[in-house]
């Protein structure tokens, strides 16, 4: 099944299922890629460091399109990432980028892919709850809140982790 010629593919899971399909993914002789990050949940009696996915909700694998069956067969595996019912394979380089910036020892963040423009949602931080349409990215993003009734805004710095696209 596995062999190095074929393409990269993000299988979309259930939600906190990307281990188990990985898991199952290695079993059945698929190549998988499932980068992490190491977070520290806390209790109320003790503090833990847990790898969680890099890509919440994703695993890849490398594979041939004709065994995409025996991909989809595993529990907790909804689909394979797509576009208009084709499955859409990732380019070779995106997945060596990341491998690469795991090896290091660089501190990384997951944070969404967000485009000026969009509308989206204070996820973290004092203004928690608030929408507003992102206007700069950079290394804070720009949110504008709007009164549309009356055609005026207001603009502040917000760390791109705390927002999130609507």
């Amino acid at each position: 099944m596995m062999d190095a010629v074929y393409p990269w593919y993000a299988v979309w899971t259930r939600s906190r299922h990307e281990q188990v399909v990985r898991r199952q993914l290695e079993e059945k002789g698929f190549e998988t890629f499932l980068p992490t990050v190491t977070r520290v949940s806390r209790w109320k009696d003790r503090k833990k460091s847990i790898d969680w996915p890099l890509f919440p909700g994703y695993c890849f694998a490398r594979f041939d399109s004709r065994d995409r069956l025996g991909v989809l067969n595993c529990t907790g595996a909804v689909s394979i990432v797509g576009f208009s019912g084709e499955d859409a394979p990732i380019p070779e380089h995106e997945i060596e980028d990341i491998r690469r910036l795991l090896a290091t020892h660089l501190p990384y963040d997951p944070c969404p892919l967000l485009k000026e423009g969009m509308m989206v949602e204070v996820v973290g931080g004092p203004l928690k709850g608030v929408s507003g349409r992102l206007v700069r990215k950079g290394m804070h993003d720009r949110l504008i809140l709007a009164v549309n009734l009356i055609g005026q805004g207001v603009s502040v710095d917000i760390d791109a982790a705390d927002v999130r696209a609507l």
